[in-house]
């Protein structure tokens, strides 16, 4: 594991810390920033960090934080924290602090959810946007999901639906299930990558119940009617969409999010599920890196990315 250049704690106005990793030469005016914004939510940066430090050796540098609920960063209780527009005003609040010049941000999972409304809110505080692995119609993603729980067998998605409704979901055979979903769209290597493990387990679960619901499968928080493909035309950027064939949110969720983009390149990866970065990592930073280096900068939806 690769040690930061800098650990430090930025204090939010609520008087909480978040505790932000950077990678590379410190912060100037004509600092390459790739900002990474991980999934969750309450899921610590290292499966995100650990997985793109590399890009250091690249020119860029490379922020990462644990956003407030999560990690190293403060755990306060209070459940009305956890809201995106809360979050949202914690990310324009650490660009500020840290003085970070435009940046391109890198938003993978619910990090897709926090990063377009980002983008839509602080345009001024974003140089290009990376959707990875991510959903921006949370009501399209919930039929989606249904689908590929149906691939279980119509008697397995039947005793889902049943344990949920009787609020058994902690029963043996639900947690089967939902193991066997992890493997097949969250992510499908035999070993997962040990930083992977480190943040899923350290996972703070308050703030994903309150905002999405009990696992990846099932939507009942506070973000399950969140859709945010009308606005997304505003974002006038250059974007580049990831998937993976087998992700749990899915390609269709991805070609939605390309579409509604007015500057944007579609890249599915066609061996990965929601991991693209560990699961094939040559050919998903043979995409990232001529992306983050601008030779994406002038592709509208280009005829090969449709």
């Amino acid at each position: 594991m690769r040690t930061p250049d800098e650990t430090s704690f930025v204090s939010l106005r609520s008087g909480h810390r978040i505790c932000v990793d950077r990678y590379g030469p410190p912060i100037s005016a004509t600092s390459e920033v790739v900002l990474l914004v991980n999934g969750g939510p309450g899921l610590p940066c290292d499966y995100l960090r650990d997985a793109h430090v590399s890009l250091v050796d690249h020119g860029f540098t490379v922020i990462a934080y644990d956003q407030l609920g999560c990690g190293r960063s403060d755990r306060p209780t209070d459940a009305s924290l956890w809201t995106l527009d809360r979050y949202v005003d914690e990310l324009a609040q650490l660009c500020a602090m840290l003085e970070l010049p435009r940046v391109q941000l890198l938003g993978h999972s619910w990090g897709t959810w926090l990063g377009t409304e980002f983008c839509l809110r602080h345009p001024q505080r974003v140089k290009s946007y990376i959707a990875a692995d991510g959903a921006c119609d949370i009501p399209h993603l919930v039929q989606e999901l249904q689908r590929l729980r149906s691939a279980l067998g119509s008697e397995t998605a039947t005793m889902m639906i049943r344990r949920e409704a009787e609020g058994t979901i902690d029963h043996p055979e639900y947690q089967a299930a939902i193991t066997l979903l992890n493997y097949r769209h969250v992510c499908r290597l035999e070993h997962w990558p040990e930083s992977l493990q480190r943040s899923l387990a350290n996972w703070n679960m308050g703030p994903y119940v309150t905002m999405q619901g009990p696992n990846e499968f099932t939507y009942t928080g506070n973000m399950k009617d969140w859709n945010r493909l009308p606005a997304m035309h505003a974002i006038d950027v250059p974007c580049l969409v990831i998937a993976g064939q087998y992700d749990e949110l899915t390609p269709a969720c991805a070609r939605k999010i390309h579409d509604a983009l007015p500057n944007s390149r579609l890249a599915i990866f066609h061996h990965s599920s929601h991991m693209p970065f560990y699961e094939e990592p040559t050919a998903y930073f043979d995409v990232l890196i001529p992306f983050l280096n601008g030779q994406c900068a002038k592709a509208v939806h280009p005829p090969s990315a449709r």
